[in-house]
């Protein structure tokens, strides 16, 4: 089973170690980590965080949230900037709906003003809007190019264990990890349940929005839309990568750019 760290200056993180595999086989314990954003992070407070040995971050965030929460590393740690949705604030202006892919980078925002959120958010739409992003995840140049630098990374003899993470650490980490366990043998029904786990966690950290957006008038079915993680959304980038893809193979390889090599590399060091 996978551990969820009970770490109070970073968000959500998780070991990926222990989750089954096909053949009788486990992800392999402090190798793969997954959180969220690392701005608060302070080894001091917590030293559970420094055992981990973390040698290696890569963070899946956009320029402005890198910008206005920066990563605090763990010692000795390298960073790695994937952006899954580089350039989608390249049009966006204070006011604008925000478009399928930005929503995840765009938490505060979105739920910052309800009379807006309602209006482009309510009666399903934030729902749908989440679906497009996870879709996003599958076919947008950025994220393949992301996602692909993560694998990459994840195939370096000297990588060492590694953290990806986002902001909340449950869409475009969720994402990630279950293309990683696929990838390593996990069916979908044991990434699925992995991709859920999160949710207590994600709530925990958002409450103050959460309370914050309803407190005012925010309809909480929308905020629970774009705060939660739903089977909806994970199996809208599943089917888009089955559609394009045919499979989590074909997506690594061909979508992704990562050679069978890499992949070989990646199993053999990330399956006990």
């Amino acid at each position: 089973m996978p551990q969820q760290f009970d770490a109070s200056t970073i968000t959500n993180l998780r070991d990926l170690g222990g989750i089954a595999l096909v053949g009788n086989s486990a992800v392999r314990p402090g190798l793969l980590l997954r959180s969220g954003q690392l701005d608060r992070l302070d080894p001091a407070a917590d030293p559970s965080v420094a055992a981990l040995g973390i040698h290696t971050v890569v963070d899946l965030r956009t320029e402005k949230e890198r910008r206005e929460r920066p990563d605090r590393l763990p010692e000795g740690a390298r960073l790695i900037v994937a952006d899954v949705l580089a350039g989608a604030f390249s049009r966006h202006r204070a006011g604008d709906a925000p478009a399928g892919g930005e929503v995840p980078a765009r938490l505060e925002d979105v739920l910052g003003n309800p009379a807006v959120a309602d209006e482009y958010l309510g009666g399903g739409k934030a729902e749908k809007l989440m679906c497009d992003t996870y879709r996003t995840f599958v076919t947008s140049e950025s994220a393949c190019q992301a996602y692909g630098l993560l694998l990459t990374t994840l195939a370096e003899p000297d990588c060492g264990p590694v953290l990806f993470h986002c902001t909340a650490g449950k869409d475009r980490t969720g994402w990630a990890a279950t293309v990683v366990l696929l990838l390593l043998g996990a069916d979908e029904e044991t990434a699925g349940r992995e991709y859920l786990a999160v949710a207590p966690a994600v709530r925990a950290a958002f409450a103050p929005l959460i309370d914050g957006f309803t407190a005012v008038g925010g309809d909480p079915e929308i905020a629970g839309a774009i705060l939660g993680v739903r089977p909806a959304y994970l199996a809208a980038a599943l089917e888009a990568m089955r559609w394009a893809y045919g499979s989590v193979e074909g997506y690594v390889r061909d979508g992704l750019g990562i050679s069978d090599a890499a992949v070989d590399r990646i199993r053999a060091r990330c399956v006990a």
